[in-house]
């Protein structure tokens, strides 16, 4: 394949599809709307699964790197009640399909993978375009082009390229979260810390929840869920942070202090995130030259599966492209066809878990998830 792929967008989902492609020899280039690979933080920890996010690492020979991030122990996981309660606890005892790693550091084994100047930092996509003959052109903030033969959108919710092929937006889903973290949590915060254990904590409750995690060292990132509208939040002051944090820690006003102080005392400003959703089932009709992956295909609410299925996105296209190196549009068309009811059925179980962590019994039923006897499955 003598095509050269320009994928737009360097996170998880475009990364991997880079990497596949160079470990085929097929030429590629990301354009990155950040200035450079440290312009913003790159979020918590991921777990990464067997059975989709491994299997893209090993597609892009990089199971040594990933090993060598993987935090021992971040699989035990913990579920109470809001009175601090606990109704799930199991150890992390090295067996479990879903090994613990920090986002950032898992991009970076990616970016170090692929030759110098692969990803072009400071190219913010303003608008795309169809010029016939299945070329593609894109337009960058500052004015300059490129055009393609083959367009890859991996640039996320807000996809400039989606519209080359679908006319869906994503929709609020109703559901936000607030984050914050703290720091020497085991000598500064010892109750959380304690709280929290030696990996993730869930506090599910109707309409609201409190998940912890234990990052790298003694660090917990603390994520505040809450079911409410926009104009809700709108009426906070995030610029106040002492403020906002008070706002939100009164949602929580009858939980135990020991979880309500993962809001109060965090160390940092709380950063609000407003969760949205493509439609469940989001496809398109096959158009030639051009195809998405990772959020810009599916967008979801967090359900511990979209990284894990951007990097499956992007291995499975690179190898379809390696596997029809003279007929990109079969390619195309066999990544899409494996793709699209991948992620619908993920979508629909995303969309099962959030209603049941907002329920009224979700402390019950997250326990019954967990243990393998939620009978609703």
């Amino acid at each position: 394949m003598t095509t050269h792929v320009t994928i737009i967008g360097a996170g998880l989902g475009g990364l991997t599809l880079a990497r596949v492609l160079h470990v085929h020899g097929i030429p590629a280039t990301v354009y990155e709307a950040e200035a450079s690979p440290t312009a913003r933080s790159q979020g918590g920890m991921l777990d990464i699964h067997d059975y989709n996010g491994q299997l893209a690492l090993k597609a892009a020979d990089l199971m040594d790197e990933f090993r060598g991030l993987i935090l021992e122990g971040r699989q035990a996981m913990r579920v109470l009640d809001s009175d601090g309660t606990v109704l799930f606890d199991k150890a992390d005892d090295g067996t479990g399909g879903r090994p613990e790693v920090q986002r950032g550091e898992l991009r970076q084994i990616l970016l170090d993978s692929l030759p110098a100047g692969t990803v072009r930092w400071g190219h913010k996509v303003s608008d795309t375009r169809a010029l016939g003959d299945d070329r593609h052109e894109v337009t960058f903030a500052d004015g300059s082009t490129v055009v393609t033969s083959l367009l890859v959108g991996a640039d996320g919710a807000w996809s400039r390229v989606r519209p080359l092929l679908s006319s869906a937006t994503p929709e609020y889903t109703g559901h936000s979260v607030v984050e914050t973290y703290l720091f020497e949590a085991d000598t500064r915060h010892p109750a959380a810390a304690k709280t929290v254990g030696g990996g993730a904590l869930m506090v599910p409750a109707q309409g609201k929840e409190i998940f912890a995690h234990r990052e790298t060292g003694d660090t917990l990132h603390t994520y505040v869920g809450l079911a409410r509208p926009l104009d809700w939040f709108a009426a906070i002051d995030f610029t106040d942070a002492a403020a906002a944090r008070a706002l939100i820690a009164q949602e929580f006003g009858d939980w135990a202090p020991e979880l309500t102080s993962l809001i109060t005392d965090g160390d940092t400003a709380p950063v609000l995130r407003h969760h949205y959703a493509l439609p469940n089932g989001h496809r398109w009709d096959r158009v030639p030259g051009v195809t998405l992956v990772g959020d810009a295909a599916h967008l979801t609410a967090p359900n511990g599966e979209g990284a894990n299925l951007a990097m499956l996105d992007g291995a499975e296209l690179g190898e379809s492209l390696a596997a029809h190196p003279d007929d990109i549009e079969a390619a195309l068309t066999e990544y899409e066809q494996a793709m699209f009811p991948r992620t619908a059925e993920t979508a629909a179980e995303g969309a099962e878990l959030l209603e049941a962590l907002l329920s009224e019994d979700a402390p019950q039923r997250l326990v019954d998830m967990f243990t393998g006897h939620d009978q609703t499955r």
